[in-house]
C-alpha cells in the first residue's frame, strides 16, 4: 500500500503534527484535555498515532491551538480522513498486531533480532502453522489459518518487484535448533531461510551458542525505518497481551547500537549460511 494512503502511517504523521502544534502553543497534554473535557490519555493516544483521529478531533484541537491558516486545517482534516481508511490487513478481521503490520507495510527497512524462532517474514507456511498452534494452544483452527494467511501476505514485501523491504535478521542458534512442527518442517524451513538469504535485500546472521552472553539476551525486538524523513524510526517489542512501540530518539538509538553489537558478534553472512545449511542437513538425516 502506498504511503500516502497507509492509514497507520498517516495517523502517525498526523499525531506528530498535532503534538508539534501543541508544543508551539506551549500547552501540556493535561491542559488540552481539560479544555476539551476529555482524558489526558486520549490526547496522548492521538499524538502517538495509537488511536483513530476523527475530523472533529482535528477541528477541536486546531481551535484550541488557534491555527489561523485554513490551508493547514484543511490539510490536517484530509489526513484525518485518510487515516480512517482500511489497510489490506483489516479484511482479515481483528488482528492483534495490526498497528505493527501497518508500519511494516510502509517501512523501507527492518532490522529484527529473534532469539527463539525464525522471524515471520522468513517463515514457511508449515513452520508458521506449527508455531502459531504451539504458541497459542487455545486458538481455534480458523483463527490459526487467518494468522497464517496474514503472515504469508506480509511476506509480499520481501518479494515485491518494486521497492522491496530491506530486511536484516540476526538469529540466535536456538531459533534454528528449536524443533517447530517436526524435523521435516525444520529442514524445509532452514533451506527456505538459506534460499531467501540469497536475495540482495535480505541478510541473515546467526549467533551460535558458543558465543556466550550477548546484548540480545533480553529478548526479541525489531527496528523499522521509513522512506520519508518525516517518519521517525520505531522500535517494536512484541508482548503477550500488548505490544510496545518506542519512538523517542534516545530509545531508538540505544536499540540501534545494541543491534550493531549483535551484528558484530554474530557469524558473518557466509559463515551464517553455512551454519544454517549444516543444521538443515542434520534434520534431513
Amino acid at each position: 500500500m502506498a504511503s500516502n494512503v497507509n492509514p497507520t502511517v498517516r495517523r502517525r504523521r498526523l499525531g506528530q503534527e498535532l503534538r508539534r502544534l501543541r508544543e508551539l502553543k506551549g500547552m501540556t497534554a493535561e491542559e488540552v484535555a481539560e479544555r476539551l473535557l476529555v482524558s489526558q490519555s486520549k490526547i496522548s493516544r492521538l499524538e502517538n498515532g495509537r488511536r483513530s483521529i476523527s475530523q472533529r478531533d482535528v477541528r477541536d484541537l486546531c481551535s484550541v491551538y488557534e491555527v489561523e491558516d485554513q490551508r493547514v486545517v484543511d490539510s490536517l482534516m484530509q489526513m484525518a480522513k485518510d487515516s480512517r481508511q482500511q489497510g489490506w490487513w483489516h479484511t482479515f478481521g481483528d488482528i492483534p498486531y495490526s498497528v505493527y503490520i501497518g508500519l511494516e507495510t510502509d517501512a523501507a527497512s527492518l532490522r529484527v533480532y529473534d532469539p527463539q524462532v525464525v522471524p515471520g517474514l522468513l517463515q514457511t507456511r508449515q513452520y508458521a502453522e506449527s508455531l502459531i498452534a504451539g504458541a497459542l494452544p487455545e486458538t481455534a483452527q480458523s483463527d490459526i489459518e487467518k494468522r497464517v494467511q496474514v503472515r504469508m501476505r506480509r511476506q509480499e514485501r520481501i518479494t515485491a518487484p518494486d521497492n522491496p523491504l530491506r530486511l536484516w535478521a540476526v538469529l540466535d542458534e536456538a531459533a534454528l535448533r528449536r524443533v517447530v512442527g517436526n524435523e521435516s518442517v525444520m529442514r524445509d524451513q532452514l533451506e527456505y531461510l538459506v534460499e531467501q538469504s540469497q536475495l540482495p535485500h535480505v541478510t541473515v546472521q546467526v549467533i551460535p551458542f558458543d558465543m556466550g552472553a550477548h546484548p540480545g539476551l533480553n529478548g526479541q525486538y525489531a527496528i523499522l525505518e521509513f522512506p520519508d524523513a518525516a517518519d521517525s524510526s520505531v522500535v517494536y517489542i512484541e508482548g503477550v497481551t500488548s505490544d510496545l512501540y518506542l519512538e523517542k530518539p534516545n530509545d531508538v538509538h540505544k536499540y540501534a547500537m545494541m543491534y550493531e553489537h549483535l551484528r558484530a558478534q554474530a557469524l558473518n553472512v557466509d559463515q551464517s549460511l553455512q551454519y544454517i545449511s549444516r543444521i538443515a542437513k542434520e534434520y534431513a538425516r
